[in-house]
């Protein structure tokens, strides 16, 4: 039985879900392409002798950091594996960064392309995959630390514009 299409221009509307509640992959055939950019970000908190075994590079697991910067740019690329309503992206751009601080490490993820539909769902997932992978690699050492805040903070493209997180537009 056909699905029933969303009523268009409802901006309460959840697009992941037809009139009947049924769940369905959004049609983007009729959007226009545009160069579309999300920038999204996560904390992981641990002891810190913990975050000393990062700055020092004497984890048994090897680099850090590094290994996660690349997991992280996996994970952006995997997304539609990962997530079952988003779409496969032709990433133009993926970049992470790390931010060390008092007891924690600081990911940021922006991630680029020039399509129909936003890279907000790659970049949020990039920023996961990378504080995992950080995890993963001191857990030997650290199984109590804290992955918190992700977000969202910025995406630019498409029909709706911009929006931030500090100005919630």
């Amino acid at each position: 039985m056909p699905q029933k299409k969303p009523v268009e221009n409802d901006k309460n509307q959840l697009t992941h879900f037809d009139t009947s509640g049924k769940a369905h992959m959004v049609d983007v055939g009729g959007k226009s392409e545009t160069h579309r950019i999300a920038i999204a970000c996560g904390t992981i908190r641990m002891k810190p002798e913990t975050l000393a075994v990062v700055e020092n590079h004497t984890a048994d697991k090897g680099d850090v950091l590094g290994i996660a910067r690349v997991a992280a740019i996996m994970g952006a690329k995997r997304t539609s594996d990962l997530i079952p309503l988003c779409h496969p992206v032709a990433l133009t751009r993926v970049t992470v960064d790390f931010t060390i601080a008092e007891n924690s490490i600081l990911c940021q993820a922006r991630t680029e392309t020039v399509g129909k539909t936003g890279v907000e769902m790659e970049a949020l997932t990039a920023v996961q995959t990378g504080l995992l992978t950080i995890y993963d690699m001191l857990k030997a050492i650290d199984r109590g630390m804290t992955i918190t805040d992700v977000r969202l903070l910025e995406k630019s493209g498409g029909k709706t514009g911009t929006w931030n997180a500090e100005n919630r537009n």
